[in-house]
């Protein structure tokens, strides 16, 4: 059994040793085994579900979420936004599923907040879990009809905004978990 399938948070992947190949296969069957294959997956009884993303495999667009954060990168004289592999991410993707099924009972804030979604041009309702010791963040979107949750992404918060970013979250929550 490959070393990475037996670490538990809060260990990190050993995946930066690899070529860019066997990185993935490594991270996908963290990802295969925690999340696509898991059946089970859920968030306080509600069941997760990969988001929709038109012209690819639902799974494949949460996977890139969980190891690969958006960057501004230059092509052809260009500027465009692109996601690139992030090894923080990457590091700690089996956190997801230890994080989801709500195994870690302190250092966690679980809150809903209202918030615009640039994308989609309106406002949307989030879920964090938000682990303030390790500085990791899970994000889920309830579905419309309030029964299943879409796994958004998850990250560790490297950035010099994003522990203060998730501060501000925390004050606009709402008064229950959705």
């Amino acid at each position: 059994m490959p070393l990475n399938q037996i670490k538990k948070y809060p260990d990190l992947l050993e995946i930066m040793h690899l070529n860019e190949y066997a990185r993935i296969v490594s991270l996908r069957a963290i990802y295969d085994r925690d999340i696509q294959e898991n059946e089970k997956l859920a968030f306080q009884t509600k069941i997760i579900r990969p988001i929709k993303k038109e012209g690819q495999p639902s799974f494949d667009t949460v996977f890139n979420h969980l190891i690969k954060e958006v960057e501004e990168v230059e092509e052809n004289g260009e500027i465009i936004k692109k996601r690139v592999f992030e090894k923080d991410r990457a590091q700690r993707l089996h956190w997801v599923r230890f994080h989801i099924e709500l195994t870690k009972k302190s250092g966690v804030e679980i809150f809903s907040t209202e918030e615009r979604d640039v994308v989609k041009r309106k406002n949307v309702f989030r879920t964090y879990i938000y682990d303030t010791e390790q500085e990791y963040v899970v994000i889920l979107e309830p579905q419309n009809s309030g029964l299943d949750y879409y796994l958004l992404s998850a990250y560790y918060l490297n950035k010099s905004w994003a522990t203060k970013n998730m501060l501000k979250k925390m004050k606009k929550k709402l008064p229950s978990v959705l």
